[in-house]
C-alpha cells in the first residue's frame, strides 16, 4: 500500500462519510436537541468503514471506469 493512496482514502472517506451521515441523521432525527452527538456517534462508525471500503474498491472502480470510458469513445 502506498502513502498517497492511504491519504486519498482518508480524505475521501472522511468527506463522504461526513456528508452521508449528516444528511441521513438530519432526515431521520431532524434538528433534535442531541443531533450533533447522535451524528458524531454515527460518523465515528462510518468513517473507518468508508476508508476500508475505498481501499478495497478503488482498484475495481478504476478499472471499471477505464473500461466504460473506453467503450464511450467508440
Amino acid at each position: 500500500m502506498n502513502i498517497p493512496n492511504l491519504i486519498f482514502s482518508a480524505i475521501m472517506g472522511g468527506l463522504m462519510s461526513l456528508s452521508i451521515t449528516l444528511a441521513t441523521t438530519l432526515v431521520r432525527l431532524g434538528l433534535a436537541p442531541d443531533f450533533f452527538w447522535v451524528w458524531l456517534e454515527v460518523w465515528s462508525v462510518a468513517y473507518p468503514v468508508a476508508i476500508i471500503c475505498i481501499l478495497i474498491y478503488r482498484p475495481f472502480a478504476s478499472k471499471l471506469t477505464a473500461k466504460i470510458v473506453g467503450q464511450l469513445k467508440l
